[in-house]
């Protein structure tokens, strides 16, 4: 497996004294889903193992992190439906507790979740939900996925229930950095970055499995995919960790690609599109202070102007 390292972060261009904050260093484990349960772990396992070796603090693994990406099919066309799991006694938590415990970092993780419907009832969906293990093997946050797919090859509504907006934002704290964890489609929406931002979050962390357009087999959205989450990184002064799946399932050939960028814009490391790969940087904490303080974003908001943003006719 491929290791790309960044450290030593890059100098912050607006910064004006010193930075109150040590650098946090992360990883992202770029993986192809393993059609045996037990080697598919392994693969994960032993991008964890390289990571925590290098020093990273946080471990961040692909979206639905066990299993294939299912929604590539409607679940009225699917040959083996997949089936929720429990978030606590599930095999996601017991796979990404093992592993904290195990190297002594904190674990990111996504899974499909198993949950009543917000009236009690059962509608047949559940949540796609991200998970942050901390070293002691406990739960530290969960999220669940705010905005849901509903395209060609990606059939997101069919199994996932949209993530209940009075707890869209959370943050979870890991030594002197605040994270989100919002999950690969919220990546495309500004007004998502930008309420994290608000609320203070230093690191968003994108778990993701996106790739081929089945109906435009020649349209290669990789460039676009990357641009807008960079450009929410700019605009909102946060860092962008960004673990994607690579390699073929069901049709959908994912590309990789999965990067780690800063608030400045700037690309600290990338994975390849068709290799598995982890990704250690360090991230200069305030270079969020720094960039806010010379562009500030958040203070000149006009939110008395932006009621066309919650119309929803």
């Amino acid at each position: 497996m491929r290791l790309i390292t960044a450290y030593n972060p890059p100098a912050s261009p607006a910064r004006t004294r010193p930075a109150d904050r040590a650098p946090l260093r992360v990883a992202a484990v770029q993986q192809s889903w393993h059609r045996d349960p037990a080697e598919h772990r392994a693969a994960l396992m032993e991008g964890i193992r390289l990571a925590a070796g290098e020093g990273a603090r946080v471990v961040c693994l692909q979206e639905l992190t066990l299993s294939p990406y299912f929604a590539v099919l409607r679940k009225a066309d699917h040959p083996a439906p997949a089936e929720p799991e429990d978030l606590a006694t599930g095999p996601t938590f017991a796979f990404a507790a093992e592993a904290a415990r195990a190297h002594g970092v904190y674990v990111h993780a996504s899974l499909y979740e198993k949950a009543p419907a917000p009236d009690g009832g059962d509608d047949g969906l559940g949540y796609n939900t991200a998970i942050l293990v901390a070293p002691d093997g406990t739960l530290a946050q969960r999220t669940r996925k705010t905005h849901i797919p509903v395209t060609e090859g990606y059939y997101e509504d069919q199994w996932f229930r949209q993530g209940p907006a009075d707890d869209a934002f959370p943050l979870v704290k890991v030594d002197e950095a605040n994270l989100g964890l919002p999950t690969c489609w919220d990546q495309w929406f500004p007004e998502l970055a930008r309420a994290y931002s608000l609320a203070g979050a230093d690191i968003l962390v994108y778990p993701t499995a996106i790739g081929s357009e089945p109906g435009h087999p020649g349209f290669d959205t990789q460039p676009l995919w990357q641009k807008v989450i960079t450009g929410n990184a700019v605009a909102n002064a946060t860092f962008m960790v960004v673990p994607n799946r690579v390699g073929a399932e069901n049709g959908l050939v994912f590309y990789g690609s999965s990067f780690i960028v800063d608030p400045y814009g700037r690309v600290l490391a990338q994975a390849p599109r068709d290799e598995p790969a982890v990704l250690v940087a360090d991230l200069d904490l305030d270079a969020r202070r720094d960039w806010l303080e010379l562009f500030p974003f958040l203070t000149t908001r006009r939110p008395d102007a932006y009621a066309p943003l919650t119309a929803t006719g």
